[in-house]
């Protein structure tokens, strides 16, 4: 070791407490030391609980980055904390021990929240804030936010709790459970865990967020991302992607029960059009579990048994959808209790080169996918046109326990069709159940409507409807339920060019009800005897 590694070393106590004068050393030609670590303690945050600590935080926020970078340390406590503001080149680690707790917002008809503070201002209103929701259009108003960085990171064991940040003020009243009800738009008000803006060279890794207001993660035009082994236990979205390039998502467990889990999105609150692409996401687990704190207390608390009771928890890539979702991975990854796998152009995005493989499902509220090419265009009128969804590979995919009323959905819009679909080792086994009359039903197409399973209603097929869909392969798939359905597994509606390999279903009612479609094979299956057809209408097979 050199020795001015060994002086750093020796010195760094003194250079934590700001002590960098060389006359403390008592060597008048040593190198002036450079602090290794930033306690939030030395710069006036006191971990108490009791009083307001992020001015301390943002002084140590700030010596780092006047310091050309460094560690910000979280010692053990509780941070009660208004807006921290993050900077280029400072990594926040967060201690086992400590809790950053969100103070509380200002509530309807105040003007300042929990000891007399206030979160920072959103940004103004722009042109194009129409274009997504509140939340999606501000980033300033957060506990944890940054804007234009490079380089920053946070990390540790520790826990953010967004006791006092608002959820997005779509339920109305004073309290939801144990939690007042701040209004997102008032002034003063937290409306988010941690937002970032414009940013790259982003690493979140190890700490878990309770509560996480309207985002847990809202992270826009980040490139170069990394978020690992995060544990996210909200009442709204846990980890949204949106315009992002080059991301990285693993070992993540979101529980989400009335809202999407892991959320690649590519909205226009940037002010233009941009993809999310070139994303992992693996090894995640995305739940629906209805207690709040649930999953990280470790009671996994289901909802209640016959209570039919709408949730989410889902890995989505939607609803807002400008810019498009290209190149994109989901691979091994668990769903529980929560809702489909949804890929979803509604606003003009390309939707392309996606693969989807090795999925295990359990008691999902609806099927395990949904692939939606709709025209909402919620855009710029002069540029939104209908986007695509295609090139599209799924693979291994397990799903058990699953809703019936309503299964898979695949489906464009007229003269719009998903293309070039692969679906290969899938096995879906449902409850079942389900009368015959519903065979009859025809879907809503619901063109512009939000897009959503429940939005369809109930479905005509136990398995996939397959609606206005062009170059369609499935193999080895099964559709097994528990109890017998009246309703065909698969309802093909204007599909053009559709193989069906290997496919396994109750035969009795016919597994395939054509009411329109053109080429189609079915071999080697015992679903149906094989069969080559040029064109159908109203057969079943």
């Amino acid at each position: 070791m050199d020795n001015q590694r060994r002086n750093i070393l020796k010195f760094a106590p003194f250079a934590l407490a700001g002590l960098t004068d060389n006359s403390v050393f008592g060597q008048a030609n040593s190198p002036v030391m450079t602090p290794l670590f930033f306690d939030v303690r030395v710069y006036g945050a006191t971990g108490s609980g009791r009083s307001l600590d992020s001015p301390g935080i943002n002084a140590a926020i700030d010596a780092a980055a006047a310091a050309g970078g460094g560690t910000v340390v979280f010692p053990a406590g509780t941070y009660l904390c208004f807006s921290i503001r993050l900077r280029s080149r400072v990594h926040l680690y967060i201690s086992q021990g400590v809790t950053i707790l969100a103070a509380g917002s200002p509530l309807p008809g105040q003007t300042t929240g929990e000891m007399g503070g206030t979160y920072d201002a959103a940004e103004p209103k722009t042109a194009y804030d129409a274009y997504q929701d509140y939340g999606h259009n501000h980033w300033h108003n957060s506990l944890i936010w940054g804007e234009d960085l490079h380089n920053v990171s946070i990390s540790g064991p520790g826990l953010i709790y967004g006791k006092g940040l608002s959820f997005g003020g779509w339920i109305k009243g004073e309290r939801r459970g144990d939690y007042p009800i701040y209004e997102a738009e008032q002034d003063g008000v937290g409306n988010k865990t941690i937002a970032l803006k414009n940013c790259r060279n982003v690493i979140f890794r190890d700490f878990s967020i309770l509560k996480g207001g309207h985002f847990g993660l809202l992270l826009t035009g980040v490139d170069n991302l990394t978020v690992d082994n995060i544990t996210i236990d909200t009442d709204r979205d846990g980890i949204d992607l949106d315009c992002c390039k080059n991301v990285h998502v693993s070992n993540c467990t979101v529980n989400s029960p009335w809202d999407d889990g892991i959320c690649p999105k590519s909205s226009y609150a940037l002010g233009y059009a941009r993809a999310t692409e070139n994303v992992t996401i693996t090894g995640c687990t995305v739940t629906g579990y209805y207690q709040l704190g649930s999953v990280l207390d470790g009671s996994y608390k289901i909802f209640p048994s016959g209570e039919n009771i709408y949730r989410t928890g889902r890995i989505k890539c939607g609803t807002e959808s400008n810019g498009g979702f290209k190149n994109i991975t989901i691979t091994n990854c668990v769903f529980e209790g929560c809702n489909s796998l949804s890929l979803e152009s509604e606003d003009g995005a390309l939707c392309e080169d996606i693969t989807i493989s090795n999925i295990s499902m359990r008691n999902l509220i609806y099927g395990p996918l949904f692939f939606r090419l709709g025209a909402r265009l919620r855009g710029p009128k002069d540029s939104t046109k209908v986007g695509t969804l295609r090139r599209i590979l799924v693979s291994n995919i397990v799903s058990y326990n699953s809703d019936a009323s309503i299964g898979n959905i695949l489906s464009g819009i007229p003269g719009y069709p998903i293309e070039d679909i692969k679906i290969a080792n899938f096995y879906m086994q449902h409850k079942g159940g389900i009368s015959p009359e519903q065979a009859k039903i025809t879907p809503p197409e619901g063109v512009d409507k939000y897009p959503d399973p429940g939005v369809f209603g109930p479905m005509p097929a136990h398995g996939f409807l397959l609606r206005h869909l062009r170059n369609l392969e499935m193999s080895h798939v099964e559709i097994a339920p528990m109890a017998t359905d009246g309703r065909p597994a698969f309802v093909l509606e204007d599909v053009e060019r559709a193989d069906f390999l290997a496919i396994t279903a109750p035969t009795s009612p016919p597994a395939f009800a054509l009411r329109h479609a053109k080429d189609i094979r079915v071999n080697l299956s015992r679903a149906a005897k094989d069969a080559v057809l040029d064109r159908a209408v109203n057969q079943t097979l």
